[in-house]
């Protein structure tokens, strides 16, 4: 999709002043340039331009309060002073799997006072001798470089579940569940237990009453020889 299209889709019926965070991934720009984007969008602070087959960066508008740049997986391999004129704000900038081949090309960047973390992996310049150290003392205010500080301590991650919250709100919810799951076996048990002594109480009940039926027909049988013989009796007396 070419990028001044997806940019309207974007937009979704806002203004461009409205908006904050922007997402032109794998766009196809003109001449390998930016296209669509103006200094209209004053509020934004996330732009992503990755893999957009950007070449320069030189039609990049006035945005004074962008805060992160991604614009790996493009071609660019100079033209990064425009960055220190128009994005002056700045924070965190992704030049990964770019053609920057040299650390003088990097230079523009000191001009980026609060630039805090720069990503140039896959990029030639990474290979050279001393890489880290010249970028570190090129850019003084630069906290982490490729993810690790300047003692090979690596970046926090910005992701709230990295933080531990999601992890620890999962966590509750998993205790939570299992908690309700163990309840629910114990009422199963307890309901199963007392549909066991119902079932005891009423073979107990049966066997009782099966036993009076079998005492009364005993009786019956014990008294009708008894009454026959008596029977018997008194008909011998009348014949006398």
């Amino acid at each position: 999709m070419e990028m001044k299209k997806r940019i309207t889709l974007e937009l979704r019926n806002r203004k461009p002043s409205e908006v904050k965070e922007l997402v032109l991934d794998n766009c196809r720009s003109d001449d390998g340039k930016i296209v669509g984007l103006t200094s209209e969008f004053e509020n934004l602070e996330f732009l992503s331009m990755i893999n957009a087959n950007l070449a320069s960066i030189s039609n990049l508008p006035k945005l004074g309060s962008l805060k992160k740049l991604e614009l790996s997986d493009n071609r660019i391999s100079n033209g990064l002073d425009v960055l220190a004129e128009r994005t002056p704000n700045l924070t965190h900038l992704n030049l990964s799997g770019n053609k920057i081949k040299d650390i003088s090309t990097l230079e523009p960047l000191k001009k980026l006072k609060n630039l805090e973390s720069l990503d140039l992996f896959n990029c030639e310049v990474t290979m050279l001798n001393e890489y880290r150290e010249s970028l570190f003392e090129l850019l003084p205010n630069l906290t982490y470089l490729d993810g690790f500080d300047a003692d090979d301590q690596e970046a926090p991650d910005s992701d709230p579940e990295a933080d531990g919250d999601g992890l620890e709100e999962e966590d509750y919810d998993e205790n939570g569940e299992d908690g309700e799951e163990e309840e629910d076996e114990d009422d199963l048990e307890e309901l199963s237990d007392e549909e066991e002594d119902e079932d005891l109480g009423e073979e107990e009940e049966e066997g009782v009453d099966e036993e009076e039926d079998e005492d009364e027909e005993d009786e019956e049988d014990q008294a009708s020889p008894r009454g026959e013989k008596r029977k018997r009796d008194l008909d011998e007396e009348e014949d006398e």
